[in-house]
């Protein structure tokens, strides 16, 4: 059985795993993403969910997991997105889908069990 913090792992890959499928749905290119609203607010949709589950982790395994991730930035983004989504610059999204969330699905690849 997993446990509540290995649940919020798997979920969290989970919407990595949908933030890669819409990047190859809709095309791996700045400009693809740039001129798409659906695009976009698909991909801002999966970043607020990681950081909602993301704020919900222990703080015993954000703690012990600081230097490979950056939670507090995780969350914050997900307050921008919620609380002032017009600010939310395109470029930064973007940046975070290319470099960000592989490297966070593949912290989660690696902090769950082989089978979940």
């Amino acid at each position: 059985m997993l446990s509540p913090d290995q649940q919020r792992l798997v979920r969290i890959w989970d919407y990595c795993r949908f933030i890669q499928g819409t990047v190859s749905r809709f095309g791996g290119s700045w400009e693809a993403f740039s001129s798409d609203s659906d695009y976009q607010q698909s991909v801002a949709f999966s970043v607020l969910q990681i950081g909602e589950l993301a704020g919900r982790l222990s703080d015993g395994l954000r703690q012990e997991t600081a230097a490979e991730i950056d939670w507090p930035s995780i969350k914050g983004l997900r307050n921008i997105i919620v609380h002032e989504y017009g600010k939310v610059k395109l470029q930064v999204l973007w940046d975070i889908v290319s470099e960000d969330v592989p490297r966070l699905k593949e912290f989660c690849e690696r902090h769950l069990p082989e089978d979940f």
